[in-house]
Order: C-alpha cells, then structure tokens, then sequence
C-alpha cells in the first residue's frame, strides 16, 4: 500500500515534489505579475515630473519626494467644501452600506436555503438572472425608483440599493446550502429557538468565510465610488469624487494623482489583508455542493 504523504499531520494530494515544486513556481510568478501593478501605483506616488514621464518608464525611483503628497494635500485645502466632509460621507455610506448589505443578504440567504416556502425556488432563479445586467442598465429604472420615493440628492439613494445587491444574496445563499446542516438548524428549533435566533447564532458562525468575503467586496464597491448620478449637492459627494476633481489639472497635478491613487487604495488593500484567508475558502466552497 501506497504510503500517504502528510504535511503538518495533514494528509495532503499525492502529488510527486516535482509537481508541486512546478506549480509553486507558477503560483510565484502570477503573484510577481499581480503585485507589479500595485508596487508600480505606488513608485509613481513618489517621482518627481520629470521622472514621471519619462519613457519607457522605470521601476524605481532615482530622486524621491514626498511632494506629490504635500501638493495634494495643498489641493484638499483649497476645496470649497471641507475636506473632512467628502472623508466622512465615503466612510458613512460605505460602512452602511456594508452593514446592511451582510444583514438583509444574509437574512434573505438563510430564508430561501433553510425555510420551504412558495416560489423561493422562483425567486433565487430571478437573482440569478439578474447578476447578468450591469448597474449601468438598470440606471434609468432606479433613478425613477428614487425620485418617487424622494431619495434623490441623498445619502438613502446610495445605501438603499447598496443592501440590496443579487451578488451578496446569491454569496450568501450558495454557503448556506453547503455549510449549514439541516440537523443542527432542526436541533436548535426543538429547544425553543425562533427563527431569527437561529439564524443569528447557529447559521451565521458556520459562514463566517461568506459573509467576510462580502464585507470586503460590498466595501470595497461603496469605498471607491466616485460621481453619482444620485447626488447634486456637493456637500453629499465622495472623497473619491474629490480626489478625481482635484487631480483632472492636467500634467502638473499628476504627482498628486499618484498619491491620490495610493491613498485609495490602501483602506481596501488593508481590509483584504486581514480577511484573505476567509476569501480563498469562500472562492473554493461556494459552488461546491454536498
């Protein structure tokens, strides 16, 4: 009998040391070419112009300032509505947004994959189908939605549709049928939990990974939002929409737009970091069925 190979006293794919030594390899140089982008956005963040437009462009830094960052936060403080407002408007809409997108997802998930009921099957088949259309579609229907409800110019016209994306219920709903055992759901019924208990404190630790993996996307969407076709008020807009604003001057605030860049990116990079081991097994599990 063949003698199984074990890592860490875990049984692992019998593959040859060969084979992984060749797919560690790939794995490596995929990841080379997902981080050149990142370490690129953030070199330019630190050329001076001249060395911003050279060509070809370079890979490093010959002489590096931190003046991109001072010339923008020059530019915040030049702005007519105070800075702190469009940073407090982003991080508002996007941790509601978020908050509501992980309950109402989560809470629809739990009822058409654990409670029978009349035309579930039907509706999870019309979620489905919408992960199809683009928001970009549906644009002219939700503006009329809004207008009649006089969300318009708002912070609800842009967390309202944000608890409420096909995405995370479809996330949600794949897990659910997967991780979530009948039996335990039953069990905790036969003791005198209700539903909304259950839920919460029997079905939502099983799909820690799920419902982790859409924090990060639903913040992630919500944090780089720029213009909206919601929002007039300049009061109401993003800090994305500013940084997009301050930075359109052309070749001479393209420094500041480097550093702007890096300034977005890092709160979701940061988010992904501290989560990325639940997203992988989230990735893996989602579509796989019992």
């Amino acid at each position: 009998m063949a003698k199984l190979r074990t890592r860490k006293h875990k049984v692992v794919l019998a593959r040859s040391r060969g084979g992984d030594a060749g797919i560690t390899f790939m794995l490596v140089i995929l990841g080379i070419f997902m981080f050149i982008p990142m370490y690129y956005v953030v070199i330019q963040s630190f050329k001076p112009l001249d060395e911003l437009w050279m060509f070809p462009p370079r890979f490093y830094v010959a002489k590096p300032t931190f003046k991109n960052y001072s010339d923008l936060f020059s530019l915040m403080d030049t702005s007519v509505v105070p800075f702190t407002r469009y940073i407090f408007n982003t991080v508002f809409t996007a941790v509601t947004g978020t908050v509501g997108n992980l309950f109402f997802s989560s809470l629809a998930a739990y009822a058409m994959a654990k409670i029978a009921f009349p035309g579930g099957k039907g509706m999870f088949r019309l979620v489905r189908t919408s992960l199809m259309f683009h928001t970009t579609v549906t644009a002219v229907t939700s503006f009329i939605l809004m207008s009649a409800f006089k969300i318009i110019d708002t912070y609800w016209a842009i967390i309202i549709p944000a608890w409420a994306t096909s995405l995370g219920l479809y996330l949600m709903k794949q897990f659910m049928d997967t991780h979530v055992n009948n039996s335990v759901l039953e069990s905790a019924r036969l003791d005198g939990a209700g539903e909304l208990k259950t839920f919460w404190v029997i079905a939502m630790p099983m799909v820690k990974p799920a419902w982790l993996t859409l924090i990060i996307y639903s913040f992630q969407d919500l944090w780089n939002r720029g213009a909206s076709i919601y929002i007039h008020s300049e009061e109401l807009k993003s800090f994305n929409y500013a940084i997009q604003q301050i930075t359109a001057g052309g070749i001479k605030r393209a420094g500041a737009s480097g550093a702007a860049t890096v300034i977005m990116m890092l709160v979701p990079i940061m988010v992904f970091v501290i989560s990325q081991s639940n997203i992988i097994e989230t990735m893996g599990s989602s579509g796989m069925k019992d």
